[in-house]
């Protein structure tokens, strides 16, 4: 795996820009694998690890660059709580770690760097140097991933009969003995709305 340093740029790269949030998700997803003993995420581990995250900020694009997790690879799992946590799943022993960040770094940075003026300024300096623990807060714990959630998992396809798109995954209720795609069985999830 790369250093820290190398890390980053490529968090920036893959990101656009580097902030606070780049240098909390690499630090984050390094401590989950450290954790984890995972050390080639992307190469010869890329099969064991499933990671969640809780939020859809940047740091969700450095956590995904580190741990070479990906949605489109099954792999990324996004449950939109807003929360600054992610959980890393061992697959191969069914292990998890969830890392949250702690609220109290931000003082902690203003504290270490009053004389930097912004604040986002400070929490890059800080997140750089300050110690795990200082930053984060370690939980195990026991994901049940379900086989169809796994990476490669084939399942039927099946075509909604009121709207006539394709799903994939089981993603479906069944509403007066009739399997409908989400979206029909229940419109108010959706997050579009028809115009014609």
């Amino acid at each position: 795996m790369e250093s820290f340093d190398e890390l980053l740029l490529s968090a920036e790269v893959a990101h656009g820009h580097m902030c606070a949030g780049q240098i909390l998700g690499v630090r984050m997803a390094l401590l989950g694998l450290k954790r984890l003993g995972i050390e080639d995420p992307r190469g010869v581990d890329r099969k064991r690890l499933v990671t969640y995250i809780e939020i859809d900020r940047c740091a969700t694009d450095a956590i995904s660059m580190v741990t070479g997790c990906r949605l489109g690879k099954r792999s990324l799992k996004f449950r939109d709580w807003g929360k600054m946590a992610s959980t890393f799943v061992d697959l191969t022993t069914g292990r998890g770690v969830r890392i949250v960040a702690l609220e109290d770094s931000r003082e902690l940075a203003q504290k270490l760097y009053p004389h930097i003026e912004s604040k986002s300024a400070q929490q890059m300096a800080a997140y750089r140097e300050l110690e795990d623990g200082q930053v984060f807060r370690e939980q195990w714990v026991q994901v049940a991933v379900e086989p169809r959630e796994l990476p490669g998992y084939k399942s039927e396809r099946f075509i909604c009969p009121w709207c006539g798109e394709g799903v994939n995954f089981g993603r479906f209720q069944e509403v007066d003995g009739e399997r409908l795609c989400l979206t029909c069985a229940q419109p108010e999830v959706r997050y579009w709305t028809p115009l014609q």
